[in-house]
């Protein structure tokens, strides 16, 4: 089957019915850049180099979408989101797979995002083994505590390199459910950002790292 970005659904207002669908690239120019969504930076450094890519190991080969710029500034957070998608209440899954980096080797999931500086964030990391769950509220990346936890930075976790792993979120108001290669890890409740907002994806500092197949179930 052929696969493409599809624009998902945009909630007008009101109650919408639960409506899924999977970002692909397969039917996009490898060497281009990602057709139906808007990259951007958070932080400093260069912008960032979001390409469709061939990649034959893909879950949904031929083509995957790549962050190819390997700048090591560390406050660097790349970040590539869908056009066409608002949502508040959703469930968020990527495939990923860390390729290269000796800063960061990590892959991020972006939900209720407003703009480049304000967004919720969940981030595996190959280098430190660990997921963890941020606000990003003014530019500023603060990570969150873990609903009967604490603060933890997040959750130790195996996060292979060179492989391919699925990172989800559930996001039901405030309150957010957190897995990585269908096992839940943990969850976070958070109020800063209430109303719906774009979905995509994000990377770190050096960090090359591809993605296939974000599923986005939108609604109850």
């Amino acid at each position: 089957m052929r696969r493409a970005v599809v624009c998902l659904l945009v909630l007008m207002g009101g109650a919408a019915a639960a409506h899924a669908q999977t970002f692909g690239f397969d039917d996009q120019k490898a060497g281009g850049s990602p057709e139906g969504m808007t990259c951007a930076l958070t932080g400093q450094g260069r912008p960032g180099s979001w390409k469709v890519l061939m990649d034959k190991t893909a879950p949904g080969a031929p083509n995957v979408l790549a962050q190819t710029d390997a700048d090591s500034t560390g406050y660097r957070f790349p970040v590539c989101v869908a056009d066409s998608v608002s949502a508040a209440d959703v469930d968020l899954s990527v495939r990923f797979k860390p390729v290269s980096g000796s800063v960061d080797q990590a892959a991020g999931l972006v939900w209720r995002y407003r703009d480049a500086d304000n967004y919720y964030i969940v981030r595996a990391n190959a280098l430190e083994n660990n997921v963890v769950l941020y606000k990003v509220e003014g530019g500023r990346r603060t990570d969150l505590p873990l609903k009967g936890e604490g603060r933890t930075y997040g959750k130790k976790v195996a996060v292979p390199s060179g492989a391919w792993s699925t990172l989800a979120v559930t996001v039901r108001g405030s309150l957010f459910e957190v897995a990585l290669n269908g096992t839940r890890l943990y969850d976070v409740e958070d109020s800063t950002f209430a109303g719906p907002g774009r979905l995509g994806v994000w990377t770190k500092a050096d960090s090359v790292t591809y993605f296939d197949d974000l599923k986005v179930r939108v609604g109850k």
